[in-house]
């Protein structure tokens, strides 16, 4: 194998943008756990929250697709979110086909919960607000140019 500066080594795994969106993930998740867990929540439970707080009722189709997930993937962390109280599920009366998804008043309620989570994260990281406001953006514009590559695959 020729040697080559690291700089310049395109393969180096330092250099990879997929190995640091991968670690850096897992590593902030990670974060969020103990902090989940008194609202007896996961990462993955969490984040469907988020979604219905914003909008409630809504299709397992328009949650899969905010959360980028397929619908199979979200089968089971409704199930669990239903079995905890938080969600109903229920067959669509116009659209047999369509499941609608909804916050209990259980649900509704663990939001006001939940607002100390992003803080509490944000104490943890002990980055500048700003400075993760800026990662977001630029982690939104790299998820909204993969949509746009895949779309023209």
């Amino acid at each position: 194998m020729p040697d080559v500066a690291k700089a310049e080594d395109l393969l180096a795994l330092e250099r990879q943008v997929c190995f640091a969106l991968a670690a850096t993930s897992r590593s902030v998740i990670g974060l969020y756990r103990p902090i989940l867990e008194p609202l007896g929540l996961t990462h993955p439970q969490y984040l469907v929250m988020l979604a219905l707080w914003e909008q409630s009722p809504r299709t397992v189709r328009s949650l899969a697709e905010s959360l980028y997930l397929e619908p199979a993937t979200l089968t089971p962390l409704l199930r669990r979110l239903e079995g905890s109280g938080y969600i109903t599920r229920a067959r669509n009366a116009a659209n047999e086909r369509e499941l609608k998804v909804e916050l209990t008043a259980a649900g509704g309620a663990l939001r006001e919960r939940a607002e100390q989570v992003p803080v509490a994260v944000v104490e943890k990281l002990g980055i500048p607000v700003e400075a993760l406001e800026e990662l977001r953006d630029r982690l939104n514009e790299t998820l909204a140019a993969t949509r746009r590559a895949s779309a023209s695959a």
